[in-house]
């Protein structure tokens, strides 16, 4: 694993009109903010336009009712005159030593299928050997560190000819990163998504969506190996009460297979 760099720097804006930014980004009324945080809209209002500053308390209240991603409550914090109130802390610190044993653990228990974790711009963190089995032959420039999820599934020389279905994929993920993007309001998150939307979409092959409808319960990624079509269900767990940046940032993505010929053959990969 990896250690996660990055930093919150204050605003000279004021904590008023970020916090008017993510009312209005979250389509929620002052009265109705009001309401959720136990007190008035015209407190609301005046906190808004910098007539009142709020306490650190107010501050963490209504981040928590806007569901104010942790890195920017920090951000709020600053913007409002108070220290950041979530430390974060390098992967590699020896304070996570057990969090990181831990998420190592889940995966590799996870195996014969594929799961890996993954930063909050889809750096891959820890993998295990499922996904290992699918990036085989992979060229080694997309390999080196640090090794990127989503550069690695849309790149024209990553997995994406081999995806049967990669027009649909490709629309599910890019989807999935501007909902982030306007959830997180992140830059590097959308340099990315803009690289990666700009990929070429491989023409025929592995590139074709397959006729007829898809007979499963979810969207699944169908990817081919040595001449078989796997086929793959992503469910995607994150922290449900993070206190640090680095950990509220961390995802494991599992790939649970879709048919019954996947899970027989994998299992036959790593027995």
């Amino acid at each position: 694993m990896t250690a996660l760099v990055s930093g919150t720097a204050p605003t000279a804006q004021g904590v008023g009109p970020l916090l008017r930014a993510w009312r209005e980004r979250r389509r929620v009324s002052q009265l109705e903010l009001a309401l959720r945080a136990d007190s008035s809209a015209r407190h609301i209002s005046f906190v808004e336009t910098g007539r009142s500053r709020p306490s650190e308390e107010m501050v963490l209240r209504l981040a928590e009712h806007l569901e104010v991603p942790v890195r920017e409550r920090n951000a709020l914090l600053l913007a409002a005159g108070y220290a950041p109130r979530y430390p974060e802390t390098p992967l590699d610190d020896p304070a996570l030593d057990t969090l990181r044993e831990g998420m190592e653990r889940l995966i590799r228990g996870y195996e014969p299928y594929p799961a890996l974790v993954v930063d909050a711009t889809y750096q891959v963190l820890a993998a295990n050997r499922g996904i290992l089995t699918l990036l085989e032959g992979l060229p080694e420039h997309l390999l080196q560190p640090p090794v990127n999820a989503m550069r690695l599934t849309l790149h024209p020389e990553g997995l994406a000819p081999r995806i049967r279905n990669l027009r649909e994929w490709r629309g599910h993920l890019l989807e999935q990163m501007r909902r982030q993007i306007a959830l997180h309001r992140s830059e590097p998150l959308r340099t990315l998504y803009e690289e990666v939307a700009a990929y070429p979409v491989p023409e025929g092959g592995a590139g074709e969506e397959p006729a007829g409808p898809v007979p499963y319960f979810a969207l699944p990624m169908q990817i081919e190996h040595e001449g078989r079509t796997l086929s793959f269900i992503s469910s995607i767990s994150t922290f449900n009460t993070p206190m640090d940046v680095t950990v509220a940032e961390l995802a494991i993505e599992t790939l649970l297979p879709a048919d019954p010929a996947t899970v027989k053959y994998l299992h036959s990969l790593l027995s």
